[in-house]
């Protein structure tokens, strides 16, 4: 494992009053302008941050980005747009304080996320800010600080720190991300954050980092709510000479997709209340976007979720929910694998030992759904969290 982060980022995360006790909120800096690229919620009802940061990236000169978790600065009108703006220009004050450079707001990216409708402390939001800039460093311990700071209901922090070698060159690459519940396909209540110290142009980073996004993050859900706040940034140094189609590009585009779908992983895994993640893999579809649908379709239906939380094979409901998904099937071509245990075939149930399967799935951390809806070349996969007793008391306590 690396020792250090990526050559030219700093980090930091704190507690500056946002909740009640719990670090929240998290810096990331740059030595120089770099490259910033990103993918956000499709929501139409947006946080201020959401806004904000479209209307900058992707651009080749970013400073910096402020991080607040516990209040998701959504659906607080000019105040909100107001307050995010002023914490940009306070990180951007900040930094232009310690480095003697002009530093404009429009350099700066925010995140929020937590509670929807409720003013940000600004007062404490700038202290933290302040205190923050002078805590930073390039470690792996503010990496994990910061990382730990942009948590809410997550039980662990979420991060992945690769290092790899491209033409005699040690290159970095380091993420985290923050999820477990207001999780839906097409991004969700989730952060992530990866800088990387290999040199891109925007153009090759703006492809790559949608093309990680529809492998990973748009791939996962656990009840299927897209938040207002959803965000996945991409920082890196901006290259001068850069062959896109070389093999070192294709090496960072593979990596990036790896690491991207690992954190991704860490959500779903991590539900509220989950107990299960569910891996759902559909083949035989008439294309990949009708198997896409299929394998989402699946992966909202609560039946599924809480079948798989009480470790009960009713094979009909991943069936059935295959069957109104929209899309063409071949009913007696269908054949349903749970755990790798054939349950349906053709069409048709086989004989199997219900006791087998259900202490199968009790027992394995991961529940997969193997599901052929017919003979067509399309392909799809999905995860998702089971459904417990815990998520519903949790999200029914949440803000009271």
């Amino acid at each position: 494992m690396p020792d250090s982060t990526p050559h030219g980022f700093r980090f930091a995360g704190l507690h500056c009053g946002i909740k009640p006790q719990l670090p929240d909120l998290a810096l990331i800096t740059t030595a120089a302008p770099c490259i910033a690229v990103g993918v956000y919620t499709q929501n139409l009802v947006r946080a201020a941050c959401i806004d904000w940061n479209r209307s900058i990236t992707p651009t080749a000169s970013i400073r910096g980005i402020v991080i607040n978790s516990g209040n998701a600065n959504a659906c607080t009108g000019h105040q909100g747009e107001r307050d995010n703006r002023q914490m940009a220009s306070c990180l951007a004050s900040a930094m232009q304080s310690q480095t003697n450079v002009e530093i404009k707001p429009e350099q700066i990216l925010v995140l929020s996320t937590g509670v929807i409708g409720r003013h940000l402390p600004m007062d404490k939001v700038e202290t933290g800010i302040q205190r923050a800039i002078t805590e930073q460093s390039g470690s792996l311990e503010a990496f994990y600080r910061a990382a730990e700071a942009i948590r809410t209901t997550d039980h662990n922090r979420k991060t992945v720190v690769r290092d790899w070698q491209d033409n005699g060159k040690t290159f970095r690459i380091v993420g985290m991300a923050k999820g477990a519940g207001m999780i839906g396909p097409n991004m969700a209540t989730m952060l992530c954050v990866l800088t990387t110290d290999f040199p891109l142009t925007v153009e090759f980073a703006d492809r790559a980092i949608r093309l990680a996004a529809n492998q990973s993050f748009n791939c996962i859900s656990v009840e299927g709510h897209t938040s207002t706040n959803d965000s996945l940034i991409l920082l890196a140094p901006t290259a001068t000479d850069v062959m896109e189609q070389s093999a070192g590009h294709t090496q960072f585009q593979k990596l990036l997709s790896e690491v991207c779908l690992e954190l991704a992983l860490k959500i779903p895994t991590d539900g509220e209340g989950a107990t299960h993640l569910i891996h759902i893999q559909i083949q035989g579809a008439n294309s990949a976007a009708d198997a896409d649908r299929i394998a989402r379709t699946i992966a909202l239906s609560n039946l599924v979720k809480t079948a798989v939380s009480g470790g009960d094979p009713n094979w009909g409901r991943v069936v059935s929910a295959a069957g109104y998904a929209g899309v063409p099937l071949q009913v007696d071509q269908m054949r349903l694998e749970i755990n790798g245990l054939l349950l349906f075939d053709a069409g048709q149930p086989v004989p199997f030992e219900p006791a087998v399967v259900s202490r199968s799935i009790r027992q394995t951390p991961t529940t997969s759904i193997d599901l052929v809806v017919g003979s067509g070349p399309g392909t799809a996969q999905h995860w998702t969290s089971d459904l417990t007793a815990d998520y519903v008391k949790l999200n029914a306590d949440y803000t009271t």
